[in-house]
């Protein structure tokens, strides 16, 4: 049997506040005056802040939805209890009309709207830059032409992305560092590397924008997950798990519990797995794109609540928005909440 090590911290802060002294209010007041304006000022300006493609990037603490510090923090955080609040994972990030697919604006668009996982993929340049890009090749989602790894970064930066509609927009192809120094607060990533990319790379990335708190590192068997385990020992891995020898494998490796997510599948998983995953502590990711969102949408969206009492944990879907309402209702008529989550 696998052991399971759990414990949970909760932080909290405080601001001191000084009084001004009413002889000297009309000091006071031209002080104050000057102090709003130079915060105004300094607020408005630090707000934003232009990326490498010369796009401005909304960068404002104020919009945190996650409450990870550490990545101990993202281990308790994702470690199932039966009082877990469940989550919307974004599948490539939750493209929509004008929001492309791997876009930093997209994800914002749909962070904006609550706490979420965005999934994003991992793609090489011919000059070794990580950039987000499901395919292969540029022609669906962007203006380019011919294979991503054919085309330097300095060429791939100028161009625009598509709509799943192919539609151009005004966005950027963005790296992974961009992304990862945007979601700090943000969002969680789990990134699916594409197989022309090597692990050492993302974890290097990861390492570069210390985002290890909020970064979960994709993996599709046990002999991959292995390898980022042994890269990267505290980093935490989705790994496919789809049956119970699936976990005996990850465990000859020795991959700790508190290390991974699994995926399950997307179809409705067999509830003696969901079980023994679940006394493991692993949270279990349903991925309800294709069949299981085109079933919620002709049955209706409590179907994605109805997916989460047949117990996924995290719902991975093309309709992030619809089942983000659906999963905000079910954890307040339960009064879920996590010290994880602002």
């Amino acid at each position: 049997m696998l052991k399971l090590f759990k414990s949970f911290f909760i932080r909290n802060n405080s601001i001191p506040h000084t009084p001004c002294k009413r002889k000297n209010s009309s000091i006071c007041l031209i002080l104050v005056k000057a102090f709003l304006f130079g915060i105004t000022t300094l607020s408005l300006t630090s707000c934003f802040r232009a990326n490498q493609n010369g796009e401005f990037i909304q960068k404002n603490i104020s919009d945190a939805n996650f409450n990870l510090k550490s990545v101990e923090d993202l281990y308790q955080f994702l470690t199932y209890s039966e009082n877990r609040v469940p989550l919307i994972s974004a599948h490539r990030g939750g493209p929509a009309s004008n929001y492309p697919e791997n876009a930093i604006e997209t994800f914002q668009h749909i962070a904006k709207k609550m706490p979420v996982i965005i999934e994003c993929d991992i793609n090489m340049t011919k000059d070794s830059i990580l950039i987000l890009m499901h395919d292969a090749t540029l022609e669906r989602t962007s203006t380019g032409k011919g294979k991503v790894n054919e085309h330097s970064f300095e060429a791939i930066k100028k161009l625009k992305l598509k709509d799943n509609q192919g539609e151009t927009t005004s966005y950027r192809i963005p790296t992974l560092e961009q992304a990862l120094e945007w979601g700090a607060g943000r969002v969680i990533f789990t990134l699916d590397v594409k197989k022309n990319v090597p692990y050492n790379l993302v974890i290097d990335a990861i390492r570069n924008k210390k985002a290890e708190a909020n970064s979960i590192i994709i993996t599709y068997s046990a002999a991959q997950a292995a390898k980022v385990n042994r890269l990267a020992p505290d980093l935490m891995i989705s790994a496919s798990i789809k049956n119970e020898k699936d976990l005996v494998r990850l465990n000859d490796y020795n991959i700790p519990d508190t290390r991974l997510v699994a995926f399950i599948g997307s179809s409705q998983a067999d509830s003696n797995l969901i079980n023994t995953l679940h006394q493991h502590g692993i949270m279990c990711i349903l991925g309800t794109m294709g069949n299981l969102d085109r079933q919620a949408k002709s049955k209706g969206e409590q179907m994605y609540a109805e997916y989460i009492e047949n117990g996924a944990d995290i719902l991975s879907t093309d309709r992030p928005i619809e089942a983000g309402k659906a999963l905000n209702y079910y954890t307040k008529k339960r009064k879920l909440s996590s010290p994880y989550i602002n």
